[in-house]
């Protein structure tokens, strides 16, 4: 196959024999080159580049420090001074709530409310809390469609802030839970299951107002609050 190649190569005639063709010394090509990294030298950086690529400087790392809310808000002040040890809430339920303020973010709305909240619960997705909503019919979809018709869209030009305020209902729903769990006594933390009682026992918030309305009943909450008091339940 070289052979055939290198017969194709341009031909020239000799000034002093017109019948004996030559080829340039330019044309004749080794079959194996080895490429050094000294011949790779550019010019242009003054040094030597080995892999033809310039190696990118890498950015330095700085260490930080960040701290985890194990917590949520509370308006009886006599728990932040205390010293007594209370139940703790459970990741999940912090999640489901950190979940409601976003979709109160998104909805544009100033503050979150219980139906944030419970919104939130359902975004979560994992609870008992959540899959007990969803069996009795009540989803995401249908919770955020009655939150907007129940207290209207919100300007389309209004930027909620990065934490919309507790409203006064939803504070409620919080120090509830907490209630609730420490008169059940025993271990365990608090759950998704009690936000959700919480928010059907504030008669008045929109977000039991909408838990009526998808047909959530005091039979239901029977049911539930029968599941969560079982010895030995762990929901998250």
């Amino acid at each position: 196959m070289a052979a055939l190649s290198l017969s194709k190569l341009p031909t020239f005639v000799s000034a002093s024999n017109p019948n004996q063709t030559a080829r340039p010394e330019s044309y004749y090509i080794p079959l194996t080159t080895t490429l050094k990294p000294t011949s790779l030298l550019n010019p242009w950086l003054g040094r030597t580049n080995t892999l033809g690529v310039s190696r990118a400087q890498l950015p330095k790392l700085r260490p930080f420090s960040s701290t985890i809310c194990l917590s949520l808000p509370t308006a009886v002040k006599e728990r932040i001074s205390s010293n007594e040890e209370l139940p703790k809430w459970s990741s999940r339920a912090i999640k489901s709530f950190a979940m409601g303020e976003l979709e109160a973010r998104k909805l544009k709305y100033p503050t979150t409310g219980t139906e944030a909240i419970l919104m939130g619960i359902l975004i979560e997705g994992t609870t008992l809390a959540s899959k007990f909503l969803r069996a009795n019919g009540v989803t995401l979809f249908k919770v955020r469609e009655e939150t907007v018709r129940l207290l209207g869209k919100a300007d389309m030009w209004f930027f909620s802030p990065e934490h919309p305020t507790l409203t006064d209902e939803a504070q409620r729903v919080l120090d509830w839970a907490v209630d609730k769990k420490i008169k059940s006594g025993g271990s365990g933390e608090i759950t998704t299951s009690h936000l959700l009682l919480g928010i059907w026992y504030e008669v008045d918030s929109p977000g039991r107002k909408i838990m009526a309305t998808l047909g959530f009943n005091e039979e239901r909450v029977k049911e539930l609050e029968s599941l969560i008091s079982e010895p030995g339940f762990v929901e998250d």
